[in-house]
């Protein structure tokens, strides 16, 4: 079970809104990921589109948590006035926080992701924020009481998987909140590989909608997730350097 905020979940998989085909297609992957809680910029929900329209009319929100984020902001005040617009709008104080710092590789500002979720956790925002992997910034976000904090595996949307498993491995033990893997995730075994280091979650976007089959690429993720946190908790053998024999040698029949 994973526990964010007063929420609880059954699925570690968080699954975006973007990049499908149609909102059918975004629908049917949702539903084949497992996923409970869907992450979806408040810029590009249309509140006057006419019913049966709106991308909100293909999410199930009786079964799917909505988690709006500031996608697009490039200052903590932007991305402050746009939770305060999600809040109002969607009925949630739930907030997924991006502050980017550079418009060509998406990488996320550090001093304003921290500025800005300490004014959002103070004003009774749920906050989790997407940032680098920097282990000393992941604990002060959770130190400041952020539910979650969301480090990206790679650049967004690059498909490149995770680059730094030893910062991740540090930040997910010195954590006291969960550590949801964000961005560059591209195959099922970066999701596996993210669960196996200890990770709460992995939330993705482009790894399922980018790729040949979404629905079936989103089953197939749901799939890596379960089974990394099921080999996390399992506990992997020890590394050795020589070989060890699989069946015992004793009491073996002479020849």
């Amino acid at each position: 079970m994973l526990q964010i905020g007063d929420r609880t979940f059954t699925s570690r998989l968080l699954v975006g809104t973007g990049k499908y085909q149609d909102f059918d297609q975004m629908r049917a992957c949702h539903e084949a990921s497992g996923t409970q809680m869907v992450t979806m910029a408040i810029r590009r929900v249309d509140l006057a589109a006419p019913e049966g329209s709106s991308i909100l009319d293909f999410i199930d929100r009786t079964s799917i948590a909505l988690l709006p984020n500031t996608a697009g902001c490039y200052t903590a005040e932007d991305a402050v006035t746009t939770a305060k617009l999600a809040r109002e709008a969607l009925g949630t104080n739930w907030i997924k926080l991006e502050v980017i710092g550079d418009p060509r590789t998406l990488f996320p500002d550090p001093e304003g992701t921290l500025e800005a979720a300490r004014e959002l956790v103070q004003a009774g925002f749920v906050v989790l924020p997407y940032c680098s992997d920097d282990p000393v910034l992941c604990w002060r976000l959770g130190e400041i009481g952020c539910a979650a904090v969301m480090p990206l595996a790679a650049p967004i949307g690059s498909g490149l998987g995770i680059r730094n498993p030893t910062n991740l491995r540090i930040i997910i033990e010195q954590s006291t909140v969960p550590i949801i893997v964000d961005a560059g995730v591209g195959t099922p075994s970066d999701a596996a590989l993210a669960m196996e280091l200890g990770a709460s979650g992995v939330l993705m976007n482009t790894a399922i909608a980018g790729s040949k089959n979404p629905v079936a690429m989103a089953e197939a993720m749901n799939l890596a997730v379960r089974a990394g946190r099921m080999a996390f908790e399992a506990g992997r053998m020890p590394k050795k350097l020589y070989a060890s024999a699989s069946s015992p040698l004793d009491g073996v029949i002479g020849s």
